[in-house]
Formats: structure tokens, C-alpha cells, sequence
């Protein structure tokens, strides 16, 4: 007959061994969430403009409804300024910018092995 180890009665939790538990558990970062709420909120306005677009009896404008009806559970009406906006917008152009230095910056390692296989 196999042998089985003692564990913890049914019902309670097996507690972790003494100094390897943390002493509180992981706690959301508000303001992290605030400021997920403010994409998510630009996201529902960008939908809303793409929705027109796709039309709403078109197999993508029936996605973008669904997913509309999912998140606009989330972002209040009226969370979305013209300042949120243009803050998106040039935090969009700064990631842009930064992403093209990195791409010419690649181009430019790739093409000297190449120039120097060549002479």
C-alpha cells in the first residue's frame, strides 16, 4: 500500500513555509488604472469614429460594436478631454520619432557588414 504524506485538513489552505510568504499581498497602483481608464477612453472615441466607416451590418462593424459594448462599461461618459487627446497624440509622436531614430540607427549596423563584405 503506497504511503501518503500528512497534509493539511480539508478545508484549510496548505500554508506556505515560514519566510517565504510576503507579508501583504500585491495591491493595484491607482493611479496606473487611472490612466489605463484615460486610453481606454480614447479607444471607445476612436471605435465610435470607426464604426461609420466599417459599417455597423459589416462583419467588422459588428466586432467593433461587440467590443464597444465591452469597454464602454468602464470609461465614464465625458472622461475623455480635448487635453487627453492632444496628450495622446504627442505621446504618440514622441514614441514614433524615438522608434525611427532606433530603425536608422539598425539600418545603418546592417549596411556596414554589407559594405565591408563587398570592398
Amino acid at each position: 500500500m503506497p504511503e501518503t504524506t500528512p497534509s493539511a485538513p480539508a478545508g484549510q489552505p496548505k500554508a506556505a513555509p515560514f519566510g517565504q510568504s510576503p507579508v501583504t499581498g500585491p495591491t493595484p497602483n491607482k493611479g496606473f488604472e487611472a490612466a489605463a481608464l484615460k486610453r481606454m477612453g480614447l479607444v471607445v472615441r476612436q471605435l465610435e469614429e470607426l464604426l461609420p466607416l466599417a459599417g455597423a451590418g459589416s462583419d467588422i462593424g459588428k466586432d467593433v460594436l461587440k467590443a464597444l459594448n465591452l469597454l464602454v462599461k468602464h470609461v465614464p461618459a465625458g472622461s475623455v478631454t480635448p487635453a487627453d487627446e492632444k496628450a495622446q497624440l504627442e505621446r504618440m509622436s514622441m514614441a514614433n520619432t524615438q522608434n525611427n531614430q532606433q530603425m536608422q540607427a539598425l539600418r545603418q549596423q546592417m549596411q556596414q557588414p554589407q559594405q565591408r563584405q563587398a570592398a
